[in-house]
């Protein structure tokens, strides 16, 4: 008897028509999607009359909606600025690159049609002045020693990949011309899946922080401003941004000493050019097609493409007791010739 009704349930939901199985399936998707899009961003402060002071209040509002505040410490990155001395028409006072400036004040200007919004930044007691909000993203980065790593970082990394690759270039011609055996990642990789590892992590890596860019810029230029190495008590993308951080510092590591145990040392340095390479242009590579949507399709494949790797990676049961080569079997070493039993 329940077998039938079970049945006759299941017939039923078949039967119903294609635009109503179609609205419930596009509900279901909304029921799972919402809650993450909406864990993507910082909540907003919520505090009642009687906790802060009304100044404190303004200044979280503004940390907000800004993602600064007043007191935020902020260092010029480009050769110079002239700040205005409102209200005094024509005096302006100027900031040499390095100069290191807090936010003091805002005002709203309505009429100003570049932008509504000035900051007064002051150096000193004597050097004291407005530029607008814009002016102000653009030509200075926090003081925070992680926000002027990501500033350095996106500013040139371009020139970062040139040399590594460069290198890598020169190294395998000179190792070519005397014709020894290469170990590249992937091709003719080692005995190891830290390597396909990284370069996934790399890519997934690069697909999230894109994703932000896309989707939640607010939350990215939030984490700019107030940075933070924990993955914890942050928007959910964020925390998983960060945790592909940690975990290819982590395998990145074992990359280096699997490397140095199975290669000397030569072979090893080439390698691991050869690996850094090949996650400088997982990131670019993720980076730009991200950015054009295709990159959400190709991230799978790729993934696939490395995971099929992995049996072959890590079917060496063994040991060498004197180079430490992974072995499929006891006996010879194929890389230094000890006996192994």
């Amino acid at each position: 008897m329940i077998h039938s009704l079970y049945n006759h349930r299941i017939k039923q939901e078949l039967d119903l028509p294609k635009s109503n199985r179609n609205r419930s399936m596009i509900i279901m998707l909304l029921s799972i999607l919402l809650p993450l899009l909406a864990g993507c961003k910082y909540p907003a402060p919520s505090f009642t009359e009687k906790e802060l002071l009304p100044q404190t209040k303004d200044s979280l509002n503004f940390l907000a909606e800004r993602h600064y505040t007043y007191n935020a410490n902020f260092e010029l990155c480009t050769d110079s600025i002239l700040m205005e001395r409102i209200p005094i028409k024509d005096s302006y006072v100027l900031l040499q690159k390095g100069d290191r400036v807090v936010v003091a004040e805002f005002a709203i200007y309505p009429t100003d049609s570049i932008d509504s919004v000035w900051v007064k930044l002051a150096h000193n007691q004597e050097m004291q002045g407005w530029i607008r909000e814009k002016e102000l993203i653009d030509s200075f980065m926090p003081t925070d020693s992680i926000s002027q790593a990501i500033y350095l970082f996106s500013h040139t990394h371009a020139s970062y990949f040139v040399v590594i690759f460069a290198l890598f270039i020169v190294m395998f011609l000179f190792r070519g011309f005397y014709r020894k055996q290469l170990k590249l990642i992937y091709f003719n990789d080692i005995n190891s899946i830290y390597p396909i590892t990284l370069c996934l992590l790399i890519a997934f890596g690069a697909s999230i922080y894109e994703s932000m860019q896309l989707f939640v810029p607010e939350t990215w230029q939030h984490f700019y401003f107030n940075p933070t190495l924990s993955p914890f008590k942050v928007p959910f993308i964020l925390s998983i941004f960060l945790l592909s951080l940690w975990l290819s510092v982590i395998v990145f590591i074992a990359v280096i000493e699997d490397s140095f145990r199975q290669l000397r040392p030569a072979a090893a340095i080439f390698y691991l050019l050869g690996v850094m390479s090949a996650c400088i242009f997982c990131y670019f590579f993720f980076i730009f097609t991200t950015s054009i949507y295709i990159g959400f399709i190709i991230l799978p494949v790729f993934a696939l493409l490395l995971l099929k790797r992995v049996p072959q990676r890590v079917e060496y049961k063994y040991q060498c007791g004197k180079c430490g080569a992974y072995l499929k079997a006891k006996g010879v070493c194929p890389n230094c010739g000890a006996l192994n039993q």
